[in-house]
């Protein structure tokens, strides 16, 4: 399995690259605006770009999703979760709502959608399995669910995107999420996030970053 983290310091924003190098197929989570830089190192690793993924809509930043799965002509597979008010309002020929419980595969990659809302009601995350190397997942990706030292803030769509009283009912979801989806996994699983510090997404953060062998990306 071939993975790789793309951080943006001036955004405090990870995206990331997880590929099958059997079948040359990969995937981006949460890709940024530049979409060259996931086109790039898909060709450098001679990987093929067939699945796009998000986490949840995000407010921080302009995604790139849409824009990479139309140039590589990827399925782009968004959160279906969260009820009225929290649908996708654009498309791609390719694109796909996925739910908790969903799977699909990456040529030998298997990717597990977790239904984790807190931060906001459509949040998912991806429990991933290397198939060749057993099945039991190894990593998880968070995006703003969980974070190195923090959890992702459920009262910001009452700060920031002009909510009333929305933090219970998130707070009331994140306990439940992190109770339910996160503190069930096994310890040895990976926890990958979408923000590391500087980020507003947290609200106590802690001033830490990955291991060096994680930020290289290998």
């Amino acid at each position: 399995m071939f993975f790789k983290r793309f951080y943006d310091e001036d955004l405090a924003q990870a995206s990331y690259m997880v590929g099958c190098q059997k079948t040359g197929e990969c995937l981006v989570i949460d890709p940024v605006r530049d979409v060259s830089i996931y086109q790039d190192e898909a060709k450098a690793q001679g990987l093929r770009l067939t699945h796009v993924t998000e986490t949840h809509i995000h407010a921080d930043y302009l995604s790139g999703g849409r824009e990479l799965a139309l140039a590589e002509d990827a399925e782009f597979l968004v959160s279906g979760e969260g009820g009225e008010g929290w649908e996708y309002t654009y498309t791609t020929p390719k694109m796909k709502t996925v739910r908790h419980g969903d799977t699909f595969m990456v040529g030998n990659v298997r990717l597990e959608v977790r239904h984790t809302p807190g931060h906001t009601p459509e949040s998912i995350s991806f429990l991933v399995t290397d198939t060749p190397r057993g099945d039991q997942p190894s990593m998880l990706f968070t995006g703003d669910f969980v974070f190195v030292g923090d959890i992702g803030r459920p009262d910001l769509l009452d700060e920031a995107a002009g909510g009333q009283d929305t933090r219970f009912q998130g707070a009331k979801d994140m306990f439940r999420s992190l109770k339910e989806q996160f503190l069930s996994l096994p310890d040895y699983v990976q926890v990958w996030p979408a923000h590391g510090s500087g980020s507003a997404c947290g609200k106590a953060w802690a001033q830490c970053q990955p291991p060096r062998w994680a930020m290289s990306g290998r």
